[in-house]
């Protein structure tokens, strides 16, 4: 119930890739015309399951580098099959003034391991809505090639919805009633469900981990836009209803049916968790920020193994969120609107005021308590950075720490 992510798809993907979050990653925001996503020095995730024997297929949205060093395959994957970048590349090809000459038509992309990346077809508006389906499919057929071979594996299925344009399959178009973000949902659903059946028919369920996750909160563009619900605001900012996302995990025999948590757990907290499960080598050369969750998951311990984390977007710590607090830096509760730099943070219970609306400092200066140890926090954080200076924004390829 309090899964965190990034602001943004670009440090999201980053920080569940590398376990570390992505200030120290030069992967804070998303850009384009410059050299971007995760240098080949990171260690992903995919690159521990490989390095334990494990075949990795990557299915899906990548959007963490689209130059050579930083494909899919060059960074721990046996087989990739989608998009590099995001999928409002779709509708390049329709949009007004559209100059091919000097932007060439997006195109879905594949490579295995040691090869070249190659363009598949055009991704355009008519594909946009078919490709999930192909990703499914996709990840299906590897699933059951590898449990042929009786080799263990690790697939990723990032779906590239429901970011914009959220046009979903032309079986689901209209299925709700409610436009095509609701229509998208329920797409989500059943792709999803196809990959669960196909777990269960694979005879594989008992010995294999399911995450079902997202990397943002709601779209926020029109007509696209979804609700944050319990919480307010979209991606792009610090808002609950930014750094919180679905998350479910399935282990059977390990974690209890049904069972609930509201303890914080970020995302850069999966790559240890799974390396305790799998029994994989976590990075020793580098700082690794996630902590191991596999003992609360599991109903060992009933806390977190963490209390808080900084909440970035682009470069700037816009928010600390501590317990059940939320301490707002620089305040920005829409993503299209312009952010403020606060002359004195604001202070947000999140138990008695979820959708982060009354600023307890103004009444009283009340829960000021809270400032001294989440600041203390910040600064044993930045002081992290100094420690290991972090990978500049735009690194170029091959990039390496010079200590």
């Amino acid at each position: 119930m309090n899964f965190n992510v990034e602001p943004q798809c670009v440090p999201s993907r980053s920080a569940f890739m590398s376990g570390r979050h992505p200030i120290r990653s030069g992967t804070t925001q998303v850009v384009w015309g410059v050299p971007y996503g995760l240098t080949n020095w990171e260690k992903t995730l995919a690159e521990m399951f490989s390095d334990a024997g494990y075949a990795t297929a990557m299915f899906g949205k990548w959007h963490l580098g689209d130059i050579p060093g930083r494909f899919p395959t060059d960074q721990g994957f046996d087989e990739f099959y989608g998009i590099l970048n995001t999928t409002d590349e779709s509708e390049y090809s329709t949009q007004i003034g559209f100059d091919q000459s000097i932007l060439p038509v997006p195109h879905i992309q594949q490579s295995v391991r040691d090869g070249e990346i190659n363009e598949v077809k055009p991704f355009d508006l008519e594909t946009r809505r078919l490709i999930d389906t192909e990703l499914t499919e996709k990840a299906i057929d590897f699933m059951g090639r590898q449990v042929e071979v009786g080799k263990p594996f690790f697939n990723f299925i990032p779906y590239t919805q429901p970011h914009l344009p959220s046009l979903p399959h032309p079986e689901f178009d209209g299925v709700t009633g409610h436009g095509p973000y609701a229509d998208v949902h329920v797409e989500i659903d059943h792709q999803a469900g196809r990959i669960l059946d196909a777990i269960d028919d694979l005879g594989i369920r008992d010995n294999t981990i399911v995450i079902w996750t997202s990397d943002n909160g709601p779209e926020v563009v029109e007509p696209w836009y979804g609700t944050s619900g319990y919480w307010s605001g979209h991606y792009f900012t610090a808002m609950e209803g930014s750094l919180r996302v679905p998350f479910l995990m399935r282990w059977p025999g390990q974690i209890e049916a049904g069972s609930k948590s509201n303890e914080i757990i970020h995302t850069v907290d999966l790559l240890p968790t799974l390396a305790t499960a799998a029994g994989l080598d976590v990075p020793q050369d580098r700082i690794i920020d996630g902590v191991d969750q596999l003992p609360h998951l599991t109903g060992q311990t009933e806390a977190s193994a963490r209390e808080g984390f900084p909440a970035y977007n682009g470069d700037d710590m816009f928010a600390y969120k501590w317990r059940n607090w939320k301490v707002h830096l620089i305040e920005q509760r829409h993503a299209l609107h312009p952010p403020q730099t606060l002359n004195v943070p604001q202070i947000y219970n999140l138990i008695t005021d979820p959708k982060e609306e009354f600023d307890l400092v103004p009444q009283g200066f009340a829960a000021s308590w809270v400032f001294p140890p989440v600041f203390g926090e910040i600064v044993k954080f930045q002081q992290s950075l100094v420690m290991e200076p972090p990978v500049p924004f735009g690194a170029p390829e091959p990039w390496t720490p010079q200590n």
